[in-house]
């Protein structure tokens, strides 16, 4: 694709990734036919191929609207049009550089600006939403249905975390949400490494990865989230007591492995996220197989695989093998590279959208006869949950409830 950049942005950093992104793009439209929000609206400038046009032209200089904004605003970011890609196109990157772009040129109305302004405040500060979750149960039959379905009726507890007591250590990242919406997850993982000769510990004051913030399109405020959470985990990293960071929630890995990339501008912090980007893996890629026990009790499982993991990871068939070695059984899942429409928070921001693919990824999840769905990333889990007539866990619980009956 030829380019011819606007002044504004030619001889920036951005501008020179952008355009070389850009340049890569052939035009084919492979792409499309994996987008899930262009397989449900139909419309060019609702899939990869046509945001590139859009982006294109606002980075030539084309003044962009509340429509380029909107096009731009229904893309889930899942990257399965990364993977489709033959030549290569960077899309997620790219949707960065332009997002950032038309997000300062355009004026949202003021019910937008409050809902992205709360989710952004809110979302990030773990005590504070977990303080409002509590509330949200309490009087979870008054709220509205697009906040009633993502506030759980209970929450299962975490269980024992064991002591800190092996040689090797690795590292997890609590995260912003899930310590209130699934406490149970990371517990599980320690259960499961502890066994495996692995201690797993989480940094004091250690918060969001800044994924959140930064898709919102805030992404000073998520760059400075990242920030932190190197400051909170570089004492525990930086004499080399621990070998690994573990990511128990594919969207946080998806973003944490990229901050060589997002703060390499940053001369004070771009060594240092480069060494967390080398240090970071997904559960399923840190966990030994060998470790793994057969279940007592073999369940039919359905995988989601998030978005986060498969696209934007590039990790496939681990956590799938992991499921079989404790003597699961897999069944088929039509369509596995659609997204469930959960994406961050997507699922509120554009609730149609979201309801639409999730209907058809739990249709695609039940078509085998499951016995239980399980996935890689607390996002996709709560969004499918509030709607699925299956059990949802994460796939960690049903490995150690595999090893506490063996």
């Amino acid at each position: 694709m030829q380019t011819q950049l606007a002044g504004f942005i030619r001889d920036t950093a951005a501008g020179r990734e952008a355009d070389a992104i850009l340049r890569k793009c052939v035009h084919c439209g492979f792409c499309n036919a994996t987008c899930p929000t262009y397989q449900l609206l139909g419309d060019e400038l609702d899939g990869p191929r046509g945001r590139i046009y859009l982006m294109k032209q606002v980075l030539e200089g084309a003044a962009p609207s509340a429509r380029t904004r909107l096009h731009l605003d229904r893309c889930l970011t899942c990257r399965a049009c990364e993977t489709t890609c033959p030549s290569g196109v960077q899309y997620g990157r790219l949707a960065d550089i332009g997002r950032a772009i038309v997000e300062r040129a355009t004026a949202r109305g003021a019910w937008e600006r409050i809902v992205r302004g709360a989710l952004s405040f809110v979302l990030p500060r773990r005590a504070l939403f977990g303080a409002l979750l509590a509330l949200g149960r309490f009087v979870r039959p008054l709220l509205p249905g697009v906040l009633r379905e993502k506030v759980p009726p209970r929450v299962a507890p975490a269980g024992e975390w064991p002591a800190a007591r092996h040689p090797r250590r690795m590292l997890a990242l609590a995260g912003c949400v899930q310590p209130a919406l699934a406490p149970s997850i990371n517990a599980a993982a320690a259960r499961v490494l502890d066994r495996a000769g692995i201690s797993l510990i989480e940094a004091p004051g250690a918060g969001c990865c800044g994924a959140l913030r930064f898709h919102l399109n805030d992404q000073d405020a998520g760059r400075d989230d990242m920030r932190a959470l190197i400051d909170a985990w570089w004492p525990l990293l930086e004499h080399g007591g621990v070998e690994a960071i573990v990511m128990t929630a594919s969207g946080c890995g998806a973003t944490v492995r990229e901050y060589a990339h997002l703060l390499a501008h940053d001369p004070a912090y771009r060594e240092k996220a480069a060494k967390i980007s080398e240090l970071t893996g997904d559960l399923c890629e840190v966990l030994p197989a060998e470790a793994v026990a057969a279940s007592g009790r073999p369940m039919k499982v359905a995988f989601q695989s998030p978005c986060s993991l498969q696209h934007g990871q590039q990790v496939r068939g681990r956590v799938e093998a992991l499921l079989r070695k404790a003597g699961h059984e897999l069944t088929p899942v039509p369509d596995p590279h659609l997204c469930c429409g959960s994406a961050g928070t997507y699922s509120l921001l554009q609730p149609e959208l979201a309801a639409r693919l999730r209907r058809q990824k739990l249709e695609a999840l039940a078509s085998g006869g499951p016995e239980v769905v399980a996935t890689a990333n607390v996002g996709c889990l709560g969004h499918l949950a509030a709607a699925s007539p299956l059990p949802v866990r994460h796939w960690i619980e049903l490995i150690d409830d595999a090893h506490a009956r063996a």
